[in-house]
């Protein structure tokens, strides 16, 4: 099934799907000729919806890109073996065979404290070390969709005190390794609808934060703000750049 998603000319759903990573990926410049992309996959169906974009997109666009997913597993909370088959026959059809990386969840360096930030900055680090090794400035391509960049902005717009977000394109060690983010202008639901029509092999680890985190509260006042303006979420996302325009001197 899902090499024919690739093969084929893509039904509706997944062409107005692409059409949207398409408007985040053109506008932000994220991907140009002969670029190589590390795509992080935890397994959910943000990073498995956005390799399947990914590679999808190559039949439709005049560039030529290379596409290395990675998968790192954590010791603590690893993938049942079952899930991590799954995982590897769905790249394996797509023809972007999976890496995957045994890993530390909690390395000595933190402590004895761990959240989801750390878990973050952890994850990255082990992809920064990925992607030194290559030529050229490597991209790394993670499956943050448009809730998550309007969740963030509210977070830290409540939390911290400060107007900002995740970026859709971030810039490390002087712009020789950038972070992309190609979902940045998709909607959770239609993520969620294509994960459920292309029958992606989800597989969730056992995370203890999953249900505690800031972002699983967030997440219902972002529903209460679409409830009263269906475009909230858009609005939030280009609340940044509006206002940079407007007030920078």
């Amino acid at each position: 099934m899902w090499n024919s998603l690739v093969d084929r000319q893509p039904p509706p759903l997944f062409m107005r799907f692409l059409k949207r990573m398409g408007s985040g990926i053109n506008s932000h410049g994220m991907i140009a000729d002969g670029d190589r992309v590390l795509v992080s996959v935890s397994g959910g169906k943000d990073s498995l919806a956005l390799a399947l974009g990914l590679r999808m997109r190559q039949r439709f666009v005049p560039i030529d890109y290379e596409l290395v997913p990675v998968l790192i597993n954590w010791r603590e909370h690893p993938h049942q073996p079952d899930a991590l088959e799954g995982l590897r026959a769905f790249f394996d059809a797509l023809g972007t065979p999976l890496t995957v990386i045994d890993a530390d969840m909690k390395p000595e360096s933190f402590g004895g404290r761990f959240d989801c930030y750390r878990c973050g900055r952890n994850r990255r680090r082990i992809l920064f070390d990925i992607v030194r090794e290559w030529p050229g400035r490597p991209l790394i391509a993670t499956g943050h969709h448009l809730d998550d960049v309007v969740q963030t902005t509210l977070m830290n717009m409540t939390m911290r005190g400060s107007f900002s977000t995740m970026k859709p394109v971030q810039e490390f060690f002087g712009d020789t390794v950038r972070v992309i983010r190609p979902l940045c202008e998709v909607r959770e639901q239609m993520v969620l609808d294509v994960a459920r029509a292309a029958e992606l092999p989800v597989s969730n680890i056992d995370c203890p934060f999953r249900q505690k985190n800031i972002r699983s509260r967030i997440g219902p006042v972002v529903e209460r703000l679409a409830a009263i303006n269906p475009g909230a979420r858009e609005n939030i996302y280009r609340s940044l750049t509006n206002i940079e325009h407007e007030y920078l001197p």
